[in-house]
């Protein structure tokens, strides 16, 4: 660990550095001016995740530019805020002491994909957890005591009643099942297929049941099927089993066999709305005439827009004592044994792993 003098001005910070597949986090001292940059707000980092894309990032599934902060599930809390730094998404103001996450994306808001309402795809997108490392600026990514939020990042109050657990996710996996709910259109009477049931789709299906829907879960893993049910799926099937016909298929694994399935249980008038596929994998045949034939809609999800992240909030801050959302995070694993964190998210039941970065000393 590298050790730094904190200057008048400046606050100590701690960051893991990662530099590549199958070398250990590096953790990093280092400090952080106390008032943030025109548009920026300073965060203390109150827990994070390890999201299955950290996984896929850290394994070589997923390229990353090295070396870099991962982590982009948080929660945390406002220190500062500098000159002209935004209000909440609702429109709260952004003030020190507000419990706060934030989305993955900060966008520009004038170039052509924002101007079409599609943010996420930005073309001077930044991307928390996913940038290249700048030691200038260092506090990029969740898997640190600190993050400096920058212009166009879009943010969320957290209520108080909401635990840490419940909303660390928010800032990846429940913001994108937002954004997949919204994509599938309205729920209420329909049947609704969700294929992969880890974080994102229980959360898709406690969201559909919500929404009205009848849902089914479709996952290889037993412990994953029960789980379904305890977040208000009606059926849960294995994967060599039929899900029959459905109304709307979310499918959440990433794996090419669910693509082809969910696509092929589409009765007529049908939405796939797929959002799991974000790392390679073998391309899916499609049958040109079925989806003609049967109107079918096709939709792919990638990130989220504001509002989605304000959705997520609402939901669960209405839901998470319904649904046992908390007992989906396990561990309190202390910055510098984000290693063993890793490895347990890799190995455990729980979906999800809890990082508490504390505060330098």
């Amino acid at each position: 660990m590298m050790h730094t003098t904190t200057p008048a001005g400046h606050v100590a910070v701690r960051y893991a550095r990662w530099d590549g597949v199958n070398r250990p986090f590096v953790m990093v001292d280092s400090t952080t001016p106390q008032q943030p940059g025109t548009g920026e707000v300073l965060v203390r980092v109150d827990m994070a995740t390890v999201c299955g894309s950290d996984l896929h990032t850290v394994s070589g599934r997923r390229p990353s530019p090295t070396p870099t902060v991962l982590g982009h599930e948080q929660v945390g809390t406002v220190l500062a805020v500098g000159p002209s730094a935004p209000a909440c998404v609702d429109g709260t103001p952004v003030t020190p002491g507000l419990r706060v996450v934030w989305s993955v994306t900060a966008s520009c808001g004038t170039c052509r994909q924002c101007l079409r309402d599609i943010p996420q795809k930005c073309r001077d997108l930044h991307k928390y957890g996913h940038q290249r490392l700048d030691e200038a600026s260092p506090l990029t990514g969740g898997f640190a005591t600190h993050c400096v939020l920058l212009p166009g990042t879009a943010i969320v109050a957290v209520p108080d009643d909401l635990p840490d657990a419940a909303a660390a996710p928010a800032s990846c996996a429940t913001a994108t099942v937002a954004a997949v709910i919204a994509a599938a259109g309205p729920l209420d009477g329909r049947e609704v297929l969700v294929t992969g049931v880890g974080m994102l789709g229980l959360t898709a299906v406690a969201m559909a049941t919500r929404a009205g829907a009848r849902v089914t879960a479709m996952d290889p893993a037993p412990v994953r099927r029960r789980q379904a049910v305890q977040f208000g799926a009606v059926q849960v099937r294995d994967v060599n089993e039929s899900p029959g016909t459905v109304d709307v298929a979310l499918e959440l694994s990433g794996r090419s066999d669910a693509v082809g399935l969910c696509l092929s249980a589409l009765d007529v008038g049908g939405t796939a709305v797929l959002a799991g596929s974000v790392s390679p994998a073998d391309a899916v045949p499609v049958d040109p005439e079925r989806l003609v034939r049967g109107l079918h809609t096709v939709i792919g999800v990638h990130n989220y827009r504001p509002v989605d992240l304000q959705t997520a909030v609402t939901f669960l801050a209405a839901c998470h004592t319904a649904r046992p959302f908390t007992q989906l995070v396990e561990g309190a694993h202390p910055l510098e044994n984000l290693d063993l964190a890793v490895r347990a998210a890799r190995e455990a039941e729980a979906p999800r792993q809890a990082v508490l970065p504390g505060t330098p000393t």
